[in-house]
């Protein structure tokens, strides 16, 4: 990073997003089987209907707070609420994918790589509010990297 701007990194976050990574590789699975005996639509229709149930069941647990106690906050940017758009674009590709010769492994893999290099784009132009980061030679070795590890799990691993 060329920007000094962030503290040491704290050991839940690292559990947190290595467990969100076990998980998201759980829920591609389980969509996958999904598509695999209905199709992608139905896999993430059925994907985001339980995912509002959970949600409302959450925020049904997290309002219950008296409003006095709660704070305002500021509004988010229009193109926030896009997520779930790109959430059943995901659900359905990766739930295709996932039922082809990739396999899950493979699947995961290019996702991976995917979410890596465009991460790096957009700390490169700032996108979505992010600060403006240029990638440096680690990131561009671990890109290289994960590519590599992407391609022996994919050609090596289909053959075998």
């Amino acid at each position: 990073m060329t920007e000094k701007t962030h503290t040491r990194l704290n050991p839940l976050h690292l559990a947190a997003a290595f467990a969100s990574g076990c998980l998201l590789t759980l829920m591609v699975h389980f969509n996958g089987m999904l598509a695999h005996y209905g199709n992608a639509l139905f896999s993430s229709w059925t994907a985001h209907g339980t995912g509002t149930i959970a949600a409302l069941i959450y925020l049904a647990i997290l309002y219950r707070k008296p409003k006095g106690e709660r704070q305002a906050k500021p509004k988010a940017p229009y193109w926030a609420y896009t997520g779930g758009v790109v959430g059943a674009a995901i659900v359905m590709l990766t739930s295709s994918a996932v039922n082809s010769p990739l396999a899950l492994s493979g699947t995961i893999a290019l996702g991976l790589g995917g979410q890596v290099i465009f991460s790096l784009i957009a700390d490169f132009w700032g996108l979505f509010g992010l600060p403006k980061r240029r990638p440096d030679a680690r990131d561009l070795c671990t890109v290289a990297l994960i590519l590599g590890g992407s391609a022996l799990i994919v050609l090596v691993g289909r053959a075998a």
